[in-house]
């Protein structure tokens, strides 16, 4: 997947694109306005007192607002 950037796409869709990432449970690339970017799985998408937070597995919440873009990282590949 390239990358998703929420200017681009819209809050809504961009929502939707964190969404699909809880359901496909893979690791996506998030870059956060601020500049810093982590890897991680997003885990759910909440939203608490009219503001949509990312819930990710070994990073902090963070305001989907703070979220430039977002990129799916490849599958790992296959064991044998």
């Amino acid at each position: 997947m390239a990358r998703m950037s929420q200017d681009d796409v819209g809050r809504c869709d961009f929502i939707d694109v964190l969404e699909e990432a809880v359901l496909w449970r893979r690791p996506v690339s998030i870059q956060l306005r601020a500049g810093d970017t982590f890897t991680d799985q997003v885990i759910d998408v909440v939203t608490e007192q009219g503001d949509d937070f990312a819930i990710f597995r070994s990073h902090a919440r963070v305001p989907v607002g703070d979220i430039l873009s977002v990129t799916r990282e490849p599958p790992a590949p296959p064991t044998t």
